[in-house]
């Protein structure tokens, strides 16, 4: 395929899962957010997970809970469990890649916190791992996805689905949401 419509093409899909978004997502959207609020109201914290651009996802998510998104306020509770490269590879080394997130849920998550798990695929072992845990330590749920879902989707208390099946499109959904999410909580909890 020739470059312009190469981009005009991939520019349209991005848009097309942008609209389907906006017509198909704001009430679970806000529910997602006021699990959160409701957790950060309460004392307890954000805990973030992914792999490769969902890792990054995870990061830049905890980075506006804890920094800003749009105006300067109290820092929130937000953990990405991506970041620590100490643990990441001890664990990975030690007990397998699928328990790296597992096990800092483990050492980290209490009851009424909440687990935000971001898979393209939702299939993703390590997440999967990390989900099932939480659920035992009495965390909430909520998972970020694409492709219909995968196994996630059933282990959590709440999955918003992007619809498209290529990552990036899946990604551009996710942190479209993310930046909502951020400015909602911000809104509710730090009203100007």
């Amino acid at each position: 395929m020739e470059p312009i419509p190469f981009i005009e093409a991939q520019l349209q899909e991005s848009a097309q899962v942008m609209a389907r978004i906006r017509s198909d997502f704001p009430a679970a959207i806000l529910a997602a957010a006021e699990t959160m609020i409701t957790a950060l109201r309460n004392g307890h914290k954000i805990l973030i997970c992914g792999n490769g651009g969902s890792a990054a996802d995870a990061s830049h998510f905890a980075a506006e809970l804890v920094g800003r998104l749009q105006r300067d306020r109290r820092a929130l509770a937000a953990i990405a469990l991506t970041t620590d490269i100490s643990i990441l590879t001890a664990v990975g080394n030690d007990y397998g890649y699928d328990q790296v997130f597992r096990k800092q849920v483990e050492a980290l998550g209490q009851p009424g916190d909440v687990l935000i798990a971001i898979s393209t695929s939702g299939n993703s072992p390590n997440i999967l791992t990390a989900i099932e845990t939480a659920r035992q330590q009495g965390l909430r749920v909520i998972a970020l996805s694409g492709r219909g879902g995968g196994a996630m989707v059933a282990l959590s208390d709440q999955a918003l689905i992007m619809p498209a099946n290529s990552s990036q499109h899946i990604q551009e959904g996710h942190i479209a949401i993310i930046h909502i999410w951020c400015a909602l909580i911000e809104n509710t909890l730090f009203p100007e």
